[in-house]
């Protein structure tokens, strides 16, 4: 979408309400701090600073899912196909440029991601994860086959946290496709032969 439906709110109009609504995202940050925390500037943050209500609703689901019982590498694998399978330019940006700055992926296998399943970079159990991303993400279920690979590397806690994971993030590209979220500054989207229209 070439313009946003919802403008971000400038950190600069955020109210206390905004701010103590995303007390949560400071719940890794030292306690005790001399000055006030720096407002995080991320255009889809900017977006919910507008609704104080839905922040306070929504962001400790968010954090976990972020510091879930999956691995960083296979949450990132996880989030970075769904993203690609859905569309979802603004998370997809997010995510590999988070992914490459804290090592989780590598190169080949950020490529390998936006290629599939069948990839020659996947192992079987690296493969049975992207698998089941696909299947969750076309037929909205996973094949018994499928599972039965996942069950066999991951808890249940975990394959429940897989599993909303992937639902969480396909919920963002239609939701941030509709509100027309744009890039932040910096960021590299998808290549010209992956659009929605292409």
């Amino acid at each position: 979408m070439p313009k946003p439906r919802i403008t971000p709110l400038p950190t600069e109009d955020w109210t206390d309400e905004v701010d103590d609504a995303f007390a949560v995202l400071r719940g890794h940050a030292p306690a005790e701090q001399s000055s006030p925390p720096a407002r995080p500037k991320a255009n889809i943050l900017g977006i919910y600073a507008r609704h104080p209500a839905f922040v306070r609703g929504w962001m400790p689901f968010s954090q976990h899912l972020r510091h879930s019982t999956l691995s960083d590498r296979v949450r990132e694998m996880v989030i970075l196909r769904t993203t690609w399978l859905g569309f979802g330019e603004y998370e997809w940006a997010q995510h590999v440029w988070m992914s490459r700055a804290a090592g989780y992926l590598t190169d080949a296998e950020i490529a390998a991601l936006s290629e599939g399943p069948d990839a020659a970079q996947w192992s079987p159990g690296d493969a049975a994860v992207v698998r089941a991303v696909d299947e969750m993400c076309t037929v909205k279920n996973v094949s018994d086959v499928t599972w039965s690979e996942l069950a066999n590397q991951f808890s249940p806690e975990q394959l429940i946290d897989l599993t909303f994971t992937v639902g969480t993030y396909d919920m963002h590209c239609t939701a941030f496709t509709v509100l027309g979220l744009q890039l932040d500054e910096g960021l590299i989207g998808f290549p010209e032969h992956h659009r929605r229209d292409a």
